[in-house]
C-alpha cells in the first residue's frame, strides 16, 4: 500500500512552496488545530533545501559529462585516444557519482512525502480554538425542543416494540452495528432517501450512483488515507475500500482532471451505503441507530471556484437546514473548533438534532470546505479563458443527510400512544402517516 504514495511527488497535502513562503502563517494556523508536531514545517523546508542541493549537483555533474562527451568526439578524430580515454574514465565516475546523487534525491524525497503526509489542512480564519466538542460554537438553533411523555422509550426500544429495526438479527448476519431495517422501518429509510436525493435534485444537484468500494488513490485524493486508514474497511485481495462516505468516490469523479472556469460550479448528490469500523466507540452513547458500522447517507459535493466556496458553503448549510425544518426536528448549527476539525477540512458546520428520550443532541451532518486541500491531492484543477496555467479548484462537500440518527430522532421525538408519527413531509414517500405496533 505505501508504494502508491510515492506516485504524489509534491503535490500531496499543502504545497512546499506555500508553506516555504507562509511558514509564520502555516505554524499560527496549525496551532488552532492543535498540531503537535511543529517542528515538521521546519524539517519539511530543510529537506527541501537539502532536495534542491541534490538536485544541483546532479544537473551540474550531468552537464559536466554532457560537454565532456564532447570533447572525447572531438579527440578522437584528433587521434588523442589516449585524451579520450581519460576523459572516458572521468566520466564513468561521475556517472557513479550522478547515481549515487540520485538515490540521495530519492531518500530524500521519500522523507519529504512522509512529513507532508502528517501535516492537516489550515484552517480557515475564523474556526475558534478549542480541544474538542464542549469547545465549538453554536451558530444558530431552530424548533423546539420536543418534552418527552410519561414512559417515553429510546428508540431501539421502540425499534423491538414497532418491529421496525432488528438490532439482534444485525448481530446475527454480520456483527454489532449493522442493524436490519424491516416493514414499515425500511419503507421510512427508502422514504428519506427519495425525500433528500429529491431535494437536492430541486435545489441543482446532478444525482450520481457511485461504486461503494474504491481504490487507494481515491482513498488518498479526498483524505481518508492515511488519516483515517484504521476506520476503513479493508479487501486485501483485491486492494480495495469500503467506503466511508460517497464524498471519495464522487470527489475523484474529477482526479486528474482540468475543467473550464465555466464549468464551474459542479454540483453533485449521491445516496450510498456507508461503511465505517468505528474502532474504539463503547459506552451508552453508541448503542442502537447512535453509532453504527453500515448505515445510508446522501451526500452533496461541489466543486467551486476558490473566489466564491464560502458563499458555496453557506448555501450548503442553509440547503441542509431546509432539510432538517421539513422534517420538523429541533436542530442546532455548530461551527467545530480547530480540535473537533477533521485532518482534511478548512472550515466545518455540524448539524444536531434532538432526541427527547436520550435528552441529547445527535450529529446528523458535517457540511465542509476543503480549500485546495483535497484538489491538490487530486490534481482537480480548473483554468480560466485565456490562461495557460491551470489553477486549483475548491471541493466542499456535506451529509444531506444521514439516516441513522434522523430515524433515531424521528422515533424518540414524534412517539405517542398510538404510534410513531411519521413526519408530513414524508407521508407522500411512505404512503402512511403513523407507524403502529405489531
Amino acid at each position: 500500500m505505501g508504494q502508491y504514495y510515492r506516485f504524489f511527488v509534491f503535490i500531496a497535502m499543502l504545497t512546499i512552496q506555500f508553506i516555504r513562503e507562509n511558514r509564520e502563517k502555516v505554524l499560527e494556523l496549525l496551532k488552532i488545530k492543535n498540531f503537535q508536531t511543529p517542528a515538521i514545517i521546519d524539517n519539511i523546508i530543510d529537506l527541501d533545501n537539502d532536495r534542491r542541493n541534490l538536485q544541483v549537483k546532479a544537473n551540474d555533474i550531468q552537464s559536466e559529462i554532457n560537454n565532456t562527451n564532447k570533447e572525447i568526439g572531438i579527440l578522437f578524430r584528433k587521434g588523442d585516444t589516449e585524451g579520450a580515454d581519460r576523459i572516458k574514465e572521468q566520466n564513468s565516475l561521475r556517472k557513479e557519482r550522478v547515481l549515487d546523487l540520485e538515490e540521495s534525491l530519492r531518500k530524500t524525497g521519500d522523507e519529504l512525502r512522509a512529513l507532508l503526509l502528517q501535516v492537516p489542512n489550515l484552517p480557515h480564519p475564523s474556526v475558534p480554538p478549542g480541544n474538542g466538542a464542549a469547545d465549538n460554537k453554536i451558530v444558530r438553533e431552530g424548533g423546539s425542543i420536543p418534552v418527552p411523555g410519561k414512559g417515553a422509550l429510546p428508540h431501539w426500544d421502540l425499534a423491538k416494540i414497532y418491529g421496525i429495526i432488528d438490532f439482534d438479527l444485525g448481530v446475527k448476519l454480520t456483527g454489532g452495528g449493522f442493524p436490519v431495517f424491516k416493514k414499515k422501518g425500511a419503507a421510512l429509510q427508502r422514504a428519506l432517501i427519495h425525500f433528500f436525493l429529491d431535494e437536492n435534485v430541486a435545489a441543482g444537484y446532478d444525482e450520481i450512483l457511485p461504486p461503494l468500494l474504491v481504490n487507494e488513490e481515491s482513498g488518498f485524493g479526498t483524505g481518508q488515507l492515511p488519516d483515517k486508514e484504521g476506520q476503513m474497511y479493508y479487501i486485501p485481495s483485491d486492494n480495495f475500500y469500503l467506503i466511508p462516505t460517497a464524498e471519495v468516490p464522487v470527489t475523484n469523479i474529477y482526479r486528474d482532471v482540468i475543467l473550464d472556469a465555466d464549468d464551474l460550479p459542479i454540483r453533485n448528490t449521491a445516496y450510498t451505503a456507508c461503511f465505517r469500523r468505528e474502532a474504539g466507540s463503547y459506552g451508552k452513547d453508541v448503542r442502537g441507530l447512535n453509532r453504527v458500522h453500515q448505515f445510508d447517507k446522501v451526500e452533496i459535493v461541489r466543486i467551486e471556484h476558490p473566489d466564491v466556496s464560502y458563499r458555496a458553503l453557506e448555501e450548503m448549510v442553509s440547503h441542509v437546514e431546509m432539510l432538517v425544518r421539513k422534517l420538523e426536528l429541533p436542530y442546532r448549527i455548530v461551527q467545530l473548533c480547530g480540535g473537533d476539525m477533521s485532518f482534511t477540512s478548512a472550515l466545518t458546520y455540524d448539524f444536531e438534532v434532538y432526541a427527547a428520550a436520550q435528552g441529547r443532541w445527535l450529529e446528523v451532518s458535517s457540511v465542509s470546505n476543503f480549500e485546495s486541500f483535497q484538489a491538490n491531492r487530486l490534481k482537480l484543477r480548473f483554468r480560466e479563458k485565456g490562461d495557460k496555467k491551470p489553477r486549483l479548484a475548491h471541493t466542499l462537500n456535506g451529509s444531506a443527510l444521514a439516516l441513522p440518527r434522523i430515524v433515531a430522532a424521528i422515533m424518540e421525538n414524534n412517539q405517542t400512544p398510538r404510534g410513531i408519527v411519521v413526519p408530513e413531509i414524508l407521508r407522500s414517500y411512505t404512503g402512511f402517516d403513523i407507524i403502529l405496533k405489531d
